[in-house]
């Protein structure tokens, strides 16, 4: 439920009303506005029913949230929520390149394609140091020696730092070598995950999952930031449908309606999200043009060697062109990227 509070109310009139919320065992939201006061209660809507917040004399009006996700709507939070990668600001009017290998590889191969990646206009570097893979005998990742690569290679190239988080026990590993979390497709509705973390604030990169509805998604989104942390990105990396010419069916209907329905970041992941290398660039340029915050996009030093994932991975040149034919588009989205001055 929605509480406004009328332009006279008071912070006293306002912490009342927050005092009540909490002592009936609900969640109280406070957010004070520049002309007057919104509270938000989260709960057992027969207890607030039970409380007659119409019945006060600072209340103007009572609005039910209709949605079942809560705290991820606009129905709440209007407005565009930005978060912070790092240094790496993600939403607003800002827009963000996260880019590297599927898999961290060896400290050679993630330092040279860092140094690419980021010559060519990227602020957030990617890579898996705990890879999922369809076959038990394919490529796992390093682990932690992987994420201390990671680490290493973006303090020295001035790169914020985004890997998969599998299990709760590598919780403090990722979060102590790493910018961001972040929860693969086949994870996406693992709660147990999603609420370990939630209970921290490290910011968290949600990827939808291979056959996940988008209200799926979003109440994914919900348990994290319901168990405490509003540090979530949403990502749409594709769904599995009948069509076999590509890996998966990149869902952009979901970026637009995600933006609309809810204030959390949207990114794209159009490598994940078609499988197909020349397929990559044209999906990224529709990614921003239909309202995606940013991209996260596989690049390898060498494709050919790479060892997961190789048919979707960008070489250096790739992804430095890319990088320039985007540039129109984030400039007719009104994006600013990275503190590139647009010509013309």
């Amino acid at each position: 439920m929605i509480i406004i509070l009328k332009p006279s109310a008071t912070k006293a009139d306002a912490q009342e009303i927050l005092n009540k919320i909490e002592e009936a065992g609900l969640k109280p939201l406070h957010m004070p506005g520049v002309e007057r006061t919104v509270i938000g209660a989260l709960g057992d809507e027969r207890v607030l029913q039970s409380l007659h917040f119409d019945n006060y004399p600072q209340v103007e009006h009572l609005k039910p949230v209709l949605s079942k996700y809560k705290l991820v709507s606009r129905e709440i939070y209007p407005h565009d929520t930005v978060i912070d990668v790092g240094n790496t600001p993600v939403g607003g009017d800002r827009f963000a390149i996260m880019a590297g290998p599927c898999a961290i590889e060896s400290y050679d191969q993630l330092l040279e394609t860092a140094k690419q990646v980021k010559a060519a206009g990227a602020t957030v570097l990617r890579g898996g140091a705990f890879k999922p893979r369809t076959s038990p005998y394919s490529f796992q990742g390093l682990g932690v020696e992987g994420l201390k690569i990671m680490e290493q290679v973006g303090k020295e190239v001035g790169m914020d730092t985004i890997t998969e988080i599998m299990d709760v026990n590598d919780l403090d590993d990722v979060a102590r070598y790493t910018s961001a979390f972040q929860i693969g497709a086949r994870n996406m509705q693992n709660y147990t995950l999603l609420k370990a973390v939630g209970e921290t604030k490290h910011p968290v990169l949600l990827k939808r999952g291979l056959s996940a509805t988008i209200e799926e998604l979003l109440l994914a989104a919900e348990y994290i930031v319901a168990t405490g942390n509003p540090n979530v990105m949403i990502c749409e990396r594709g769904i599995r449908t009948f069509e076999t010419a590509t890996r998966n069916t990149l869902d952009l209907n979901a970026v637009a309606f995600i933006k609309e329905k809810s204030h959390l970041p949207v990114i794209v992941d159009p490598s994940h999200g078609t499988g197909v290398r020349t397929l990559v660039g044209p999906m990224a340029k529709a990614g921003v043009a239909c309202g995606a915050d940013g991209l996260i996009i596989e690049s390898h030093r060498n494709p050919r060697e790479s060892v997961s994932d190789a048919a979707q991975a960008l070489s250096a040149d790739d992804f430095s062109q890319l990088m320039q034919q985007l540039i129109p588009f984030i400039k007719a989205s009104g994006r600013t990227y990275k503190e590139v001055e647009y010509a013309g």
